[in-house]
């Protein structure tokens, strides 16, 4: 196997620089998003830190605490914490923090840790239903670009980047629509906090958790999923689907919502389709035979370009429907790219494997540490 040594340490040197304190983290380290993201987000920050948490279990924990210290009356997580402020204008959550908690509490054995998670995120649950379930149909609507960070993406063209009075407010103006992978967090959030109860004997929550998670997983299958073609969409409120072939719908096999059949048979009409996400360097944002698919992409741009936080996300779906093989190749490619770049960056063209916007960029980091590590477990094991 191919070598990265040099590659991995420079990313593990990467990561220690952009371990930084934020606002009201009192001094304690959190994993910064890096380049010109000062701070943490939501969306990524907490996944992130599970790379570290075997060697920086300290700043891991405090990586999603300080989505607990900031947490609203309501029950709303910040969507971004920085050096000086915090954001509340938007959700931007991708990978549920329910989830890299219970993930956490077990690699570091900590049980007030998971205690503490469990209040937590059942609160930022119980926020979601309130003020993004209007209808009641145990599915997420999304109303700005934000939301999903999506930035710069199609999916979101004319729409507000954020909710200008909160997050709990939709923009005047503005088509809600169902969104599946936001829908997708919600349902597997409800697993996590179902398993969380039933391990510190609330039986009874268990069980409540486990059955709003089956109905979102219904709702999701009835609502936002298009059998004509085989894949999941947003649904705006006249019942008509997105139009568009995007990373929103490979969101919802990263929470292991859709069966492994239907899985399985996405994998094989999209996800490994040359014209679509099987790019010669997997995957783009959108898929490249979309008419609104963007390239050469601007800096920022989920239009297109393959995103380091696309990629570290692979790890969490490949296997489960059975693809180790062509995740062996995506993490090469990845691998390659990055170790003929001469920085840490945020997105890659998909055709070249030429990366651009912010250097120092910590998802870029995490995807060399996570992958390396991964195939040096493979070859061991072999």
């Amino acid at each position: 196997m191919r070598t990265f040594s040099s590659l991995l340490r420079r990313a593990d040197d990467g990561i220690r620089k952009n371990l930084r304190p934020v606002f009201g983290s009192g001094g304690a380290p959190v994993l910064n998003e890096g380049g010109v993201y000062c701070g943490i987000w939501l969306e990524c920050g907490p996944h992130e830190s599970l790379t570290i948490a075997r060697d920086f279990p300290e700043a891991a924990l405090m990586s999603h605490r300080i989505f607990y210290i900031h947490q609203s009356a309501e029950g709303q997580f910040p969507s971004s914490i920085n050096k000086n402020s915090v954001g509340f204008r938007q959700i931007q959550q991708v990978v549920p923090i329910a989830c890299t908690a219970l993930e956490l509490a077990e690699i570091t054995g900590n049980e007030a840790f998971l205690v503490e998670s469990y209040s937590a995120c059942s609160r930022w649950d119980a926020w979601l239903s309130r003020y993004r379930d209007p209808r009641k149909l145990d599915l997420l609507e999304a109303w700005c670009e934000f939301d999903t960070g999506h930035d710069n993406s199609p999916r979101f063209a004319g729409v507000p980047r954020f909710c200008p009075d909160g997050a709990g407010v939709r923009p005047e103006g503005v088509v809600p629509r169902l969104a599946p992978d936001l829908s997708a967090n919600l349902y597997s959030s409800r697993l996590a906090l179902s398993k969380m109860a039933q391990h510190l004997g609330k039986k009874e929550d268990a069980e409540k958790f486990r059955a709003a998670a089956e109905r979102t997983r219904a709702s999701v299958e009835k609502y936002c999923f298009d059998p004509e073609r085989n894949f999941y969409f947003d649904r705006f409120h006249d019942g008509s689907f997105s139009p568009i072939v995007g990373d929103a719908g490979l969101r919802v096999l990263g929470e292991h919502l859709p069966s492994l059949e239907r899985g399985r048979s996405i994998f094989r009409q999209y996800v490994l389709n040359e014209k679509k996400f099987w790019t010669p360097y997997p995957m783009p944002s959108i898929a490249a035979d979309d008419p609104r698919f963007i390239h050469p992409a601007p800096e920022n741009c989920w239009g297109g370009a393959c995103q380091a936080l696309q990629a570290l996300r692979t790890l969490r779906y490949f296997e489960y429907y059975g693809f180790a093989d062509e995740l062996k190749h995506l993490m090469f490619q990845w691998l390659s790219a990055l170790d003929c770049s001469g920085a840490f960056m945020q997105q890659m063209d998909p055709f070249t494997g030429e990366f651009s916007t912010t250097e120092s960029y910590t998802p870029a980091m995490c995807v060399a540490i996570e992958f390396i590590r991964k195939l040096e477990r493979e070859e061991q094991s072999a």
